[in-house]
């Protein structure tokens, strides 16, 4: 028989993990010290190093996933295990590096160990810590604290939970307000997410054009014409002269044009590339997101974009191309 009180506990600890976790973050809202994050901004951008992230325990993963966080939004970082730190891998750091130290009661044998010679190596230190008044706070020159007035929310009381949230909490803060000052961009973060789908959004038609393409004059003969086409592999090829577009050939325009031949009784070996070309291609800005092109390319019924900057040729961009890129 179902117990009607089935449900009851799970939905009271879940309360509980929240209130706690909420009254920790409603307090950090109204005490964090926007100075200080301005400051230690200021030194990491004014450093040329890394900002190392280390922390023992549930507090080195959650300074993992900063570390991620700051790498992934251009600012170059990494993870120092503390324990490993200590037997060489402190050989990792350089001294245009900086640490930002995780330790919810900054006490954390391993990552005070290592102080002293963070500090002899002079290092700049910052921390995040349930603690003012801990040894890793008291060595840190920027100290990111949380109070979490409800505890835990563990059902033991024993868990990291609310103050793994704060911990995250901050490493984003830190993070948001970097990106800020150092001005980094949607084009940046494209970059740094190629494979990802919010940077598939974001990638610009020049990431994916090829800068070198197939090109013939307009006086080239049809089998010029052919043999460009051949090597460029992308089943077209430009007509120029200099640096100005004249047009296009396009298999269908090689079609066309050798039927044309047969009707008038003309010798298709005489055509030249000004006889065959489709004026006035489709062209877009390079500076056009992958995404635009995508749909100009569907829209249209082709296969290919010719890329411009400033109204000249800089690119060809195939549909293959974002098919790879799975923009398509």
């Amino acid at each position: 028989m179902k117990d009607e009180n089935q449900g009851t506990e799970p939905l009271a600890v879940g309360n509980t993990v929240l209130a706690a976790a909420q009254a920790a973050l409603a307090e950090l809202r109204e005490s964090w010290d926007s100075r200080q994050v301005a400051a230690w901004t200021h030194m990491v951008l004014g450093r040329s190093g890394r900002v190392i992230l280390t922390g023992m325990g549930k507090s080195g993963l959650v300074a993992q996933k900063i570390a991620a966080t700051l790498a992934s939004t251009g600012c170059p970082s990494f993870f120092l295990h503390p324990a490993e730190a200590l037997h060489g891998d402190l050989g990792m750091v350089t001294a245009q590096d900086s640490v930002l130290a995780l330790s919810n009661s900054g006490e954390s044998e391993e990552v005070v160990r290592l102080l002293p010679s963070l500090l002899r190596l002079g290092i700049p230190l910052a921390a995040i810590t349930a603690r003012p008044d801990s040894s890793l706070a008291q060595a840190a020159e920027w100290s990111f604290t949380y109070r979490l007035p409800e505890g835990e929310g563990c059902p033991l009381d024993l868990a990291p939970m609310a103050s793994t949230t704060l911990q995250l909490i901050w490493g984003d803060l830190l993070s948001g307000c970097l990106m800020s000052r150092r001005g980094f961009t949607k084009d940046h973060f494209a970059l740094n997410h190629p494979a990802g789908s919010l940077g598939v959004k974001l990638l610009k038609v020049k990431a994916l054009m090829h800068p070198e393409w197939p090109r013939v004059k307009s006086g080239a003969s049809l089998t010029e014409v052919l043999r460009a086409m051949t090597e460029g592999r992308l089943g077209m090829t430009t007509v120029m002269e200099g640096s100005t577009l004249l047009g296009v050939v396009t298999d269908g325009d090689l079609r066309r044009a050798l039927e044309r031949a047969e009707r008038e009784a003309a010798n298709p070996l005489r055509l030249t590339a000004d006889q065959i070309l489709t004026r006035s291609p489709i062209t877009l800005d390079e500076d056009a997101l992958a995404l635009e092109a995508a749909g100009l390319m569907e829209a249209r019924k082709i296969t290919f974009l010719i890329v411009t900057r400033a109204g000249l040729p800089t690119g060809v961009l195939h549909i293959h191309d974002l098919l790879e890129a799975k923009v398509l």
